[in-house]
């Protein structure tokens, strides 16, 4: 229920805030060809392409016969439960779909966690790239805001440094546990099972992050496909934009990148909301507020419903498949 009260506040605001503009973001939405529709769903499908390929790549790392159809799968799979359960079912969706494939359910839980490391780090390191690339661009554009863009470069760069922490490092994980034990002590054991359970989990990540962490050809090479990848979703405005503004494939991937690190700060399931805030609000001084609320409700379309209805394909078929296995 919090995760969709904070949803629906906002799309509260974007309405207010947006809400002059609805008319002609309608009218630059029906203008979309389907030219243009079937590249986007070109650049999510290639976006899982490359996200199987990299959980392909860390699989076979436990289980040598883990294929790249089984990669592909888990990215559409994962997809399908992040918009389903607003993006706290698909580490759960991962680590199971992981575990039927011969990655030990521990083993899995460490993958994920991870790649998502490895996710972060990669939005942060290609926002940064594309920043200094179209260095000119952007501060012409956003010099105003060159304090707040900078407060969420450190915030980023914040999360990502404790999510690499809470990876690898097993010293963070002494301090951390020594708080949590002293904390439990306080609610006369309350916490228990708790504390418990996440130990268990932390030492999971240990075992994962020494086999993983300790290869940094691999690592390098995991976090440079994971940029490879992010270009696919980051070009998908560009394709909305071509035409219509003047700005290029590497200016637009720039303020994309720029919107997703921001949006990715606030406190949005699965980036609901946020993203299409920040969005528009970043790209309606290049494109127009039309045109950039036309651009972000088909990026959400590209990189939410498009793997959404692929993922439901296979969850469908996955249930067949189960149930003609009980009958037989």
């Amino acid at each position: 229920m919090l995760r969709l009260g904070i949803v629906c506040i906002l799309i509260g605001a974007i309405v207010y805030t947006f809400r002059d503009e609805a008319g002609p973001i309608l009218e630059e939405l029906k203008k979309t060809t389907p030219g243009v529709l079937a590249g986007i769903c070109a650049m999510t499908i290639l976006y899982h392409v490359a996200e199987g390929m990299i959980t392909t790549i860390l699989a076979k790392k436990y289980n040598p016969y883990f294929t790249y159809q089984m990669g592909v799968t888990n990215a559409f799979f994962c997809s399908f439960y992040r918009v389903a359960t607003l993006g706290g079912g698909a580490g759960v969706a991962a680590i199971v779909y992981l575990g039927e494939h011969g990655v030990g359910y521990s083993k899995s839980f460490g993958l994920y966690m991870l790649q998502y490391a490895f996710h972060k780090i990669s939005i942060a390191i290609f926002s940064l790239f594309l920043l200094i690339v179209c260095r000119s661009y952007m501060y012409a554009r956003f010099a105003a805001y060159q304090w707040l863009l900078a407060a969420g470069y450190v915030l980023t760069l914040v999360i990502t440094l404790l999510l690499i922490f809470f990876c690898c490092s097993r010293q963070f994980h002494r301090r951390a546990f020594g708080f949590l034990d002293w904390l439990n002590a306080k609610q006369r054991g309350r916490m228990e099972a708790s504390v418990g359970m996440l130990r268990e989990q932390c030492h999971m990540l240990e075992e994962a992050s020494r086999e993983i962490m300790g290869d940094r050809l691999l690592v390098a090479g995991l976090i440079a496909l994971s940029m490879i990848r992010n270009c696919f979703w980051y070009g998908i405005p560009y394709l909305v934009f071509r035409g219509s503004c003047e700005i290029s494939l590497p200016q637009t991937m720039a303020v994309t990148s720029l919107a997703v690190m921001l949006a990715a700060v606030l406190p949005a399931p699965a980036g609901i909301g946020s993203t299409e805030f920040v969005f528009t609000a970043l790209f309606s001084g290049i494109a127009g507020t039309a045109l950039a609320g036309s651009a972000s409700l088909l990026y959400r379309f590209g990189t939410f419903v498009v793997p959404f209805l692929i993922g439901m394909v296979i969850v469908i078929a996955r249930r067949v498949r189960a149930r003609r296995a009980e009958r037989f």
